[in-house]
């Protein structure tokens, strides 16, 4: 991967390309009037573009960019703010004060509305293998703007670990956190999920594993909760207790610390 400015570089695109360049440790390159195309074909490399605004992530291949937004986290917020349930959160059962670890950060939609559920006396740690879109969402959940106080609350009070689910989870004591959260790469995507096309292309997808559910129950304290397409085989493959919900693409299941992981793979 290489990192350059926009098309019309200032002092504070080229800030916040050195700014990357250190998290990173990717090369600067001088965008000098080039396309992104031309930077991929040049380079053979994937190019990360530090915009006015934004971070922009170009994989190679893909015709639009990753970058940070919070998605359906600031039309859920609002709904809770009106007193409306929300199934992530049901499914989790989330009370203020819990901890909640995200092993599939992403865009954060799920961490967001979490945040706001366990409030200030919880906590809410987003894992995301991807280098690059663990620092394109870290950064956006400091600065993304918003008029929105409770979205800019929950977003800042995320941390972000780059990492592989499985290796980090494998660091922390039995029982440290009360629900671990896995929102795998759908098995086929949702057609009207359109936002989430260059998410599919940018972040690392590992397919939820045995070992990974096992690790997952030993750190949890109340809940492993696991979101996936509705049609998904992981649902009855880990005996997950599925949160129904008619007619929409994407189903919640869990297991409760009291169960069992079956040992067969």
């Amino acid at each position: 991967m290489i990192i350059t400015t926009g098309g019309r570089p200032d002092e504070r695109s080229e800030m916040l390309a050195m700014e990357a360049v250190e998290a990173l440790g990717s090369p600067f390159v001088e965008r000098n009037k080039r396309s992104v195309l031309h930077l991929q074909e040049e380079y053979r490399a994937d190019v990360l573009v530090a915009g006015k605004n934004r971070f922009e992530l170009y994989r190679l291949g893909m015709k639009e960019p990753f970058f940070f937004h919070p998605n359906s986290a600031a039309f859920r917020l609002k709904r809770l703010a009106k007193g409306e349930s929300d199934p992530m959160i049901e499914a989790a059962a989330l009370r203020e004060g819990d901890s909640f670890l995200d092993c599939t950060l992403g865009l954060a939609s799920d961490s967001i509305v979490a945040s706001a559920a366990v409030g200030d006396s919880g906590k809410v740690l987003g894992i995301e293998a991807d280098a690059a879109v663990a620092f394109i969402t870290g950064r956006g959940l400091r600065s993304f703007p918003t008029n929105s106080e409770q979205l800019h609350y929950s977003m800042s009070r995320i941390a972000v670990i780059q990492s592989v689910a499985i290796d980090y989870l494998r660091t922390l004591p039995d029982g440290s956190w009360d629900i671990v959260y896995i929102d795998p790469m759908f098995h086929q995507p949702i057609e009207e999920s359109s936002n989430f096309t260059p998410l599919r292309k940018a972040g690392v997808h590992d397919m939820l594993s045995q070992a990974w559910m096992v690790e997952a129950m030993r750190v949890c304290k109340r809940k492993v909760v696991v979101k996936d397409r509705f049609d998904s085989p992981v649902f009855d493959r880990f005996q997950l207790i599925r949160k129904v919900r008619p007619n929409t693409k994407f189903h919640f299941g869990y297991l409760e610390k009291e169960f069992i992981v079956p040992s067969s793979e």
